[in-house]
């Protein structure tokens, strides 16, 4: 800390602060929340308990000159009036990360470390500071379901197609300190997490006595927010700022404001745990929760009306109702958990006294804190529900679902017949997917869904011919109960058979259809459907078919592929017919709450989540033939197309980063998502992508998709802005992935003509309309965009991840005054751009754009999206990358470190 008053006072500060406990016959050490604000002369009961957890933070880290003495006292004493005003530097105690977005980053890390050497530095300095725990959850694919086997037949599939990506996991694993790796074929990271990572309570064990704290964690995926059910908080980052956390550096971000969910008495009995979340997810986006904490509050928190893993599911989807986290403080429940899980019992007994001790545990009789405001949400009103056909937030009760598709696909026009449909046609179910962290983390959903099987095969029902059905599970505690049950030889027969453990449909790995089913949907212009228990539903996401897609229950996916339509009211119209022709309603199979809550009591023991993480690390027969080892700097393969080294870590911007003469690449809509600007799907032959990977030797058939060839930058880039529903209004009736280069008006991929602006030195810049980036935290959607020449995004407003991924790219982004679009500025291709970058940019400060076309020249204000002054550093730098490097060069000169262990 550079002033020695402020030093000193710090110090003062934590050492009254810092007390010592015992808990299992241990001494630990912690500093007290209740110490401070008795020195403080404040009520700790009066914070929401999240912001008492930023608060200890705050607290343990003082000596840091960006905290000090001070700032913990005014978050304490003041913290409704220092929201959105003081900068929050949380140190994380660890960092999450799936294969898809920890794989970039730890490219990134080993370019880093060639940067480093080259530079004359010691590459051995960039390794994670803190634990980081990667899971390999994402790269499953569906391409065998509804059989017995398909299981084995995807594992291979994706050993087979993934072996370059993994044997440098590999590497990783062997070369990188600190970092733990779970193999593919074990689940989700998110329920990984809450079934076995999580600890709620940390201990620092370089300390004596060790050091307790909170649990805190950003994770490269944005439902990583779903851990915040048992009192972690933790939220869903971009991939490069998780990589700056895992090298030491703050998460920093803007006091939040806490808005108070206060849930009341209890679900009605058939009404589920994502039936709660799918109305939640809309009363909160109509609420307006965005770069906001929301915490659980209320009477129905006291009582056994969500059990933990229902908690999990509300917390899980906090990106789609837009919050930062939504947060359950620690409780009786949270210890129920914690044991049932098969936990050790001393950290177990740690997590409560730690918890009491510091305020952060909270009872019936605690007093409610005090938030900044409160939303309110009956249980007892909800019903059941899905969430469509394009966005999690569309919250529609089920009997409105056909008129729900109609009404966003008005070609279909109206049914033909009101009975159950007799073939292939527009809202047809092709496929019917129970997966994803959200639901099958919570057993009550996995054993109705179940349930609901056997009693519609015990009535006669099939799956109707042309619906693909696939289980793919969060962690293999589920298949075990399951099995033990006797409840999956039920779900096999109605087709959902165990095709893996992973993300699968939930992130676009539905893998293929039937061809004869494609060629009918193909030949005949249908609009149809796919039904899932995940967490998102874009157009086109789960399925490029696919284009109306509902988020449901588990029972209730069986159910539709059962019916085989979403235009179909089930709370009327028979799922089907019984063998003597007798309709068979769905109330007739709905299970009784009081049989599922016997089976879970039976078969959801600690003992199988004990088995299950035994040997969590150790991974398959396919992972344990991988080669590994290898020095501390990579051995990049020159003709790898899935490895290589990315050059934006060399591309350093000039010191003035004004911008003149700039041309739109592409003007946008509005909710433009990531998905959008960097897609998941498959590489099609004819795309620029597509044409390289072929210029490379690959067959059209072994393309691949863009969510495997994130570590090749190539790949990426050229496959930035060519989501399949990206309308480039430039180009109003496309092609797709394109845009008109000026002055000419030529057309060319998107690609080409940032490449040919880049070799013509003419900046370009990206606009669009409002929550722009929303959807996954895809690092690439930022790596891509800068990649291409883009140095600034002009939007109505940003969605919070991808806000953060571009400026830790290097990008600014830049938002109109309320009331200015594109549309009222008269955006088009003819358009130049002339934006002022003064030497120093206030936090979310105003800059003056010059916009001339065939009109003339107008001045227009921006807002910088760059919310904190780390964050402006960081972008006048050129990115998160390039700053931590300079960083870790300059402290090695400090220490006069010389290089060893290349």
């Amino acid at each position: 800390m550079t002033n020695p008053s402020l030093h000193d006072a710090a110090d003062a500060l934590r050492s009254r602060c810092r007390q010592v406990f015992e808990s299992g016959g241990k001494r630990y050490a912690y500093y007290s929340l209740p110490e401070l604000a008795a020195f403080a002369e404040a009520k700790l009961d009066r914070l929401p308990y999240s912001i008492r957890v930023l608060l200890e933070n705050l607290l343990r880290h003082a000596d840091r000159d960006d905290v000090g003495g001070t700032l913990p006292l005014a978050v304490l004493r003041n913290y409704h009036e220092r929201v959105g005003k003081d900068t929050i530097p949380l140190m994380l105690a660890r960092v999450m990360a799936q294969d898809v977005s920890g794989i970039p980053a730890l490219i990134d890390l080993a370019t880093m470390r060639d940067a480093m050497a080259r530079a004359g530095g010691d590459p051995s300095r960039i390794n994670p500071r803190i634990p980081v725990e990667l899971i390999v959850d994402h790269s499953l694919e569906v391409d065998h379901a509804g059989k017995d086997g398909a299981l084995d037949l995807n594992v291979a599939l994706e050993y087979r197609r993934n072996r370059e990506r993994y044997t440098f996991l590999k590497w990783a694993q062997h070369a990188v300190d600190n970092l733990s790796i779970v193999p593919p074929g074990a689940g989700i990271l998110h329920q990984i997490n809450l079934e076995h990572l999580a600890r709620v309570v940390f201990v620092d064990h370089s300390q004596d006595p060790p050091l307790a704290y909170p649990d805190t964690l950003a994770g490269t995926d944005s439902h990583t927010a779903m851990i915040n059910a048992v009192g972690v908080l933790g939220w869903g980052v971009g991939g490069i700022e998780a990589e700056a956390a895992m090298l030491g550096e703050p998460l920093s971000f803007l006091l939040p404001p806490t808005v108070g969910v206060r849930l009341l008495n209890r679900p009605k009995a058939g009404v589920t745990a994502a039936d709660i979340v799918l109305t939640l997810t809309r009363l909160l986006r109509e609420a307006k929760v965005v770069e906001s904490f929301v915490e659980f509050t209320g009477p129905a928190l006291d009582s056994d009306a969500l059990t933990l893993e229902d908690r999990a599911t509300l917390a899980n989807m906090s990106p789609e109702y837009g919050s930062t986290c939504g947060f359950f403080p620690v409780d009786a429940a949270t210890i129920d958990y914690l044991r049932r899980s098969a936990r050790d019992e001393d950290a177990i007994e740690l997590v409560e006294r730690y918890c009491r001790l510091q305020g952060l545990w909270r009872d019936a009789d605690a007093p409610e804190p005090e938030f900044s405001r409160v939303v309110e949400l009956d249980l007892a009103t909800v019903e059941p529900s899905a969430a469509g056909p394009r966005r999690p937030h569309e919250r529609v009760a089920l009997p409105d679902i056909p008129a729900s598709f109609l009404a966003a696909c008005p070609q279909a026009g109206p049914r033909a017949s009101a009975a159950a449909p007799a073939g292939l046609d527009h809202g047809a179910v092709i496929l019917a997917a129970i997966t994803s962290c959200t639901n099958t983390s919570n057993p009550s959903a996995m054993i109705a869904a179940a349930l609901l099987a056997r009693k519609a095969r015990a009535r006669g029902l099939r799956v109707r011919e042309w619906v693909k059905t696939s289980f793919t599970p969060g962690s293999k505690v589920v298949s075990d109960y399951l099995q033990a049950s006797g409840l999956q030889a039920d779900l096999d027969g109605l087709g959902f058979h165990l095709a893996g453990y992973g993300c699968a449909s939930c992130g676009g790995g539905s893998g293929p259809i039937a061809p004869d089913v494609q060629s009918a949907i193909e030949s005949r212009g249908l609009t149809v459907s796919a039904v899932l228990s995940g967490n998102r539903n874009f157009e086109g996401r789960i399925h490029p078919l696919a284009r109306a897609n509902y988020l449901l229950s588990p029972p209730l996916v069986v159910a539709y592929a059962l019916a085989g339509s979403v235009r179909m009211d089930l709370t009327k119209e028979p799922l089907g017919l019984a063998p003597d022709g007798s309709p068979v309603y769905l109330s007739d199979i709905w299970p009784d709450n009081a049989e599922i809550k016997d089976i879970e009591k039976r078969y959801v023991t600690p003992d199988r989540f004990r088995t299950q993480y035994a040997d969590i690390s150790k991974g398959d027969a396919g992972w344990q033939t991988l080669p590994s080892g290898g020095s501390m700097l990579y051995e990049w393969d020159p003709d790898s197309t899935y490895v290589r080294r990315p050059p934006y870590i060399d591309q350093r911007p000039p010191a003035n980063r004004a911008v003149r003469g700039a041309r739109p690449l592409l003007v946008l809509g509005d909710s433009v998502t990531t998905d959008n600007i960097s897609p998941a799907d498959g590489i099609r032959p004819d795309i620029p992508a597509g044409r390289y990977l072929q210029d490379c030797g690959v067959s059209p058939s072994g393309l691949h998709t863009f969510i495997a060839r994130r570590g090749n930058h190539e790949v990426m880039m050229r496959g930035t802005f060519t989501g399949g529903r990206l309308a480039n209004e430039l180009l109003p009736q496309g092609p797709a992935g394109s845009t008109l280069v000026m002055p000419e008006r030529r057309v060319a991929s998107i690609y080409d003509a940032a490449m040919h602006y880049l070799a013509a030195s003419v900046p370009v810049v990206v606009v669009a309309g409002r929550e722009y980036g929303t959807g996954s935290s895809r690092d690439w959607a930022a790596k891509g965009t800068r990649l291409l020449g883009v140095q600034a995004v002009l939007a109505e407003s940003f969605e919070r991840i991808h806000r953060s991924n571009l400026v830790n790219m290097g990008v600014l982004p830049l938002q109109f005054e309320p009331g200015v679009t594109r549309d009222s500025l008269g955006i088009t291709a003819e358009t130049r751009f002339d934006i002022d970058v003064p030497d120093t940019i206030q936090p979310n400060g105003w800059i003056d754009c010059r916009i001339t076309d065939a009109d003339g020249t107008r001045t227009i204000r921006l807002q910088a999206r760059l919310n904190t002054v780390h964050e402006e550093a960081v972008w006048r730098k050129g990115g998160i990358l390039i700053s931590m490097l300079d960083h870790f060069l300059m402290e090695g000169r400090l220490q006069g470190q010389t290089p060893h262990g290349v």
